[in-house]
Order: structure tokens, then C-alpha cells, then sequence
């Protein structure tokens, strides 16, 4: 497994913007696709964005395409979720997780897909 922590979680305004930042340990941290999730009380952990280890794809649930953007920095062992126009349906707990195996797009989505996961950072978003 790979520690992952995540940080940036916090209060925001409907309309709002988050940076979520996500810190992995170890040396191989450029080998792996990192994923995003989030949990909110009552409801399944579902899919928010995903990208690939090189940075140049990624991949998003349709209810934050064109709102949120993933990114990372291989140098910082670091991925990040950049959230604009948040709304109170965003709010949840957030989740990063490493995909070491390499799975295709089409598992991104997918908990299976990722055998590492942070503990979480909550967003709460103010209507």
C-alpha cells in the first residue's frame, strides 16, 4: 500500500473554490494513476476524477466535468483537485487513491481499480 494524505478539505460558500491537495510517500509514486472519490453521509463512495501517471489524461464523473480539474506534480509526489462553482451537492468526504496495477480508462472509475486510499478530507459547502 501507498500512504496517501490528503489536506484542504474545509468551509466554503456555494460557488465557492477548493484546492484538495494529496501527499504520497515512496519513489514510485510517478508509476501510479491517482484517483479522486467522495463519500457524503448515507450514500456510496463514488467516482470524482482520475488521472494517469504521466499527467497527460484524466477523467471525470459527469456531475463535476467542467467545475473540477485533477493534476499532479510527480516531482512533489503530490496530486491535486482543483473544485470551482462548488455546490451543497458537493459536499463530502474526499479521497485520493493510487492505482499501482496501471488499469485501463476504463476501470478509472471503478474502487476496485485502486489498492491504496487516504483517510479523507471533508467538504462542507454553505448554500
Amino acid at each position: 500500500q501507498v500512504p496517501l494524505v490528503e489536506s484542504g478539505g474545509g468551509l466554503v460558500q456555494a460557488g465557492g473554490s477548493l484546492r484538495l491537495s494529496c501527499a504520497a510517500s515512496g519513489r514510485t509514486f510517478s508509476n501510479y494513476g491517482m484517483g479522486w472519490f467522495r463519500q457524503a453521509p448515507g450514500k456510496e463512495r463514488e467516482f470524482v476524477a482520475a488521472i494517469s501517471w504521466r499527467g497527460g489524461t484524466t477523467y471525470y464523473a459527469d456531475s463535476v466535468k467542467g467545475r473540477f480539474t485533477i493534476s499532479r506534480d510527480n516531482a512533489k509526489n503530490t496530486v491535486y483537485l482543483q473544485m470551482n462553482s462548488l455546490e451543497p451537492e458537493d459536499q463530502a468526504v474526499y479521497y485520493c487513491a493510487a492505482d499501482r496495477a496501471g488499469s485501463s480508462i476504463g476501470a478509472w472509475s471503478s474502487r476496485g481499480a485502486y489498492d491504496s486510499w487516504g483517510l479523507g478530507t471533508q467538504v462542507t459547502v454553505s448554500s
